[in-house]
């Protein structure tokens, strides 16, 4: 798709929900009408990050973290109880639950079906999910998040896999195959275990890689990052060469994730038609411009934070520039658009 980066950021523009002051005032019966349109289908939007084990705590609070400075509603973390102790220690702005278990820590009243209960219980009061920051490879915790992942499904949540996620997606393809509410982040090691598990030859040209594993993979949206970050779900192909920062830290994709996330959320409010638009946007054309906005929102993160911090940069460095990208990019609807 020949669009340029200015028409692109123009439609995530578009989607952004305006900040509906009319929701909450005017007296009680707009209080009550705030309250239950709230309840319904959330203003911005509630989001949940599935990971963190014992070793990796900072992985899923630097995804919730993200996608709370991005503006949802609330952010919740479902992780270990190790990692949930850890967690809490962060900020107290996350919601976190400790409700899954890796396998050497499964008490007697313990199973991946128990586990996998009480997060799909939780399914019907969350809008997005991120599954992978801070997971590991531990059998229990996989096969818990494949059977978060088959429900969320059913139910039509959106899901965004990144890192250990998408182990789920490259040993069980048929978890994610066609459905086209689904957001795969890989890096470069990533997409090759994702492309030979899908039979893509990765010896051709490259900048049609991730449009022939989006394609094999059913039509889902894949971001393949990189130098340039490639956006394709089989049919649309962007590319995102924007400026980002000199360095690069381990944990950056997590802010991606945290942005993609609650750009999907702003995406179901779009189309809820929570607020008066052209509704000009389809379903499919909206999952693109998410992947877009959340890999230019993290590139400018990076920038900006590389601008401050140089080589010393670390990942939690992006999470106080998260704003800040957002307004220099897209910005809010105040009635004058930058577009």
């Amino acid at each position: 798709m020949a669009s340029s980066k200015k028409e692109l950021l123009g439609k995530v523009y578009k989607m952004v929900p305006p900040m509906l002051e009319k929701f909450h005032k005017g007296g009680f019966l707009c209080l009550l009408l705030s309250l239950w349109l709230t309840a319904l289908v959330g203003q911005l939007g509630r989001v949940a990050v599935i990971g963190g084990c014992e070793d990796y705590t900072g992985a899923p609070t630097f995804s919730a973290l993200a996608s709370a400075k991005l503006g949802c509603d609330m952010s919740h973390i479902i992780c270990e109880p190790g990692a949930g102790a850890v967690i809490k220690t962060y900020s107290p702005n996350l919601m976190v639950h400790p409700y899954i278990r890796q396998s050497f820590n499964m008490g007697p009243q313990d199973s991946v079906d128990s586990c996998s209960k009480k997060v799909i219980d939780m399914l019907g009061r969350l809008h997005v999910l991120v599954i992978g920051p801070g997971l590991g490879r531990d059998q229990a915790m996989q096969d818990t998040c494949r059977n978060v992942l088959r429900a969320a499904r059913e139910k039509k949540i959106p899901f965004v896999l990144d890192a250990d996620g998408l182990m789920i997606a490259t040993q069980h393809p048929e978890v994610v195959k066609g459905y086209r509410e689904c957001i795969l982040t890989p890096n470069v090691v990533e997409f090759g275990r994702l492309a030979e598990a899908m039979g893509v030859d990765q010896k051709g040209d490259p900048t049609k890689l991730c449009e022939q594993l989006a394609e094999a993979f059913g039509g889902v949206t894949i971001i393949q990052k990189g130098a340039k970050d490639y956006i394709s779900n089989g049919t649309i192909t962007l590319v995102n060469d924007s400026e980002g920062g000199l360095k690069r830290s381990g944990g950056q994709g997590d802010t991606l994730t945290g942005a993609l996330a609650t750009l999907l959320a702003y995406r179901t409010a779009y189309l809820e038609k929570l607020w008066d638009h052209e509704a000009d946007m389809s379903a499919e054309e909206l999952m693109g411009i998410v992947a877009y906005g959340g890999s230019a929102i993290t590139r400018e993160c990076s920038r900006l934070a590389y601008l401050e911090k140089g080589r010393s940069l670390q990942a939690s460095d992006l999470t106080e520039h998260v704003h800040t990208a957002f307004m220099n990019l897209i910005g809010e609807k105040t009635g004058l658009s930058k577009f």
